[in-house]
């Protein structure tokens, strides 16, 4: 177990990163990642990936690198004997022991990531704040209602819970209406935003056209969020961190986002293809094997596109070979089992378990990148060094420049130093 991620003083983890020069090369510690009185010292969010795949064993890993390790809410209960009897009880009963897990295993921040659109939401968004996570983050909907349960909460038990909200959002559009909503209903701004570009894995917050429109790309969604955002940061004075998704692969990646005047940013594929990764192996090595054009965009039984990676299961399912299924888990508020060809959580715990044959693998569009399975340790390191590389091109192009317009120690200059 490491040290206490979740907070640290001044001059510890969380100062201002140090610019190390070395021999001409550029060494700088990633900056932190500050979300209320949390601090992470890498600002990276592992995704929550569901079904399965980022439970508290990938989580916790994540966690203990400095990063946010977040455990997927959705089907949460699938291991669980009664699941298909009672799936409300045993889906709040894994998540409570995912999140008592996570605990044991790291004392850096976990948080949980709830979908909008699970039936079981408000009851699961309960059960984290009172199992403390640090943070929830919530998407596939719009958690217009998500403060009331924390102010809830904290009347019933007489306690102050600190479950940061984070809403994960496609627009600055909606990140206005959920910062309005919030702040005239429960008087609560924000904790920070999560803001998902359409190159994100899984369910995805945008039309079947938009995907491919460069006008709803990460980078041009980024700088929206974070200039809508900014009237509420001026009249509350605090900030509201904005985590760049969706697409973001190296640490360059990270650079350029932070640029663009994100705090953060989010990763999912990059951490599937870890160790500690609580997907069956088979699932892993699904990513090893994907190719760019195995890559492709299915209709979810939700009722949102996703990305994922074709196999006889999805083309079956296109092909209408798939049947209508009667439902036991009524896990998905928006799902339309009378209409739909298959059960997305039934397929997506199989697949979890390696059986693709009954299920496929969501994914990020660069997921046929993705060449070896490593430990969470060297996939932070790796960020790092991309993330050094970028600065050193950046540095020695202000160098050239610099050179090219003449403003380069000249003799005389050193000598009067």
């Amino acid at each position: 177990m490491v040290g206490d991620n979740r907070q640290m003083s001044a001059g510890g983890p969380t100062a201002d990163p140090v610019l190390v020069q070395d021999g001409g090369l550029v060494t700088m510690p990633f900056p932190s990642l500050k979300i209320g009185n949390l601090t992470a010292k890498v600002p990276v969010v592992q995704g929550g990936m569901g079904v399965g795949i980022s439970l508290s064993g990938l989580a916790s890993a994540v966690a203990n690198q400095g990063g946010i390790g977040v455990i997927a809410g959705a089907m949460i209960g699938m291991k669980e004997p009664d699941v298909a009897k009672n799936p409300l009880e045993a889906n709040l009963r894994a998540l409570r022991n995912e999140i008592i897990k996570a605990r044991e295993l790291s004392n850096g921040i976990i948080g949980v990531n709830i979908m909008v659109a699970l039936t079981t939401f408000s009851q699961m968004v309960r059960t984290s704040i009172e199992h403390k996570a640090d943070i929830i983050f919530s998407g596939a909907g719009l958690p217009l209602d998500m403060p009331r349960h924390l102010l809830q909460l904290c009347e019933e038990k007489k306690e102050e819970f600190k479950t940061k909200l984070v809403p994960i959002v496609s627009s600055g559009r909606a990140a206005t209406v959920i910062a309005k909503k919030w702040l005239s209903r429960f008087n609560y701004l924000p904790d920070a935003f999560v803001v998902e570009g359409p190159k994100a894995g899984g369910h995805l917050g945008f039309k079947p056209e938009e995907i491919q429109d460069p006008a709803h790309a990460l980078e041009v969604l980024v700088p929206e969020v974070v200039e809508a955002v900014k009237p509420f940061e001026d009249k509350f004075g605090r900030a509201v961190p904005i985590i760049a998704a969706g697409g973001v692969y190296t640490g360059a990646d990270i650079k350029k986002f932070l640029d663009l005047g994100a705090a953060g940013v989010q990763m999912g594929t990059r951490f599937v293809a870890t160790h500690e990764c609580d997907a069956d192996e088979r699932f892993k090595q699904s990513y090893l094997a994907a190719r760019q054009e195995d890559v492709t965009i299915i209709r979810s039984p939700v009722g949102m596109p996703g990305r994922a990676l074709t196999n006889d299961f999805i083309n079956a399912a296109r092909e209408g070979l798939k049947k209508p299924f009667k439902c036991i888990f009524h896990c998905v508020s928006t799902c339309q089992q009378e209409k739909t060809p298959y059960c997305i959580a039934q397929a997506l715990i199989s697949a979890m378990r390696g059986n693709l044959e009954r299920g496929f693998a969501f994914c990020g569009a660069n997921v046929f990148r993705v060449n070896k399975i490593i430990s969470v340790h060297e996939l932070m390191d790796s960020l790092q060094r991309e993330f050094d590389d970028a600065m050193n091109s950046l540095s020695k192009g202000v160098q050239n420049m610099q050179s090219m317009l003449g403003y380069g120690n000249k003799p005389e200059q050193a000598q009067m130093r």
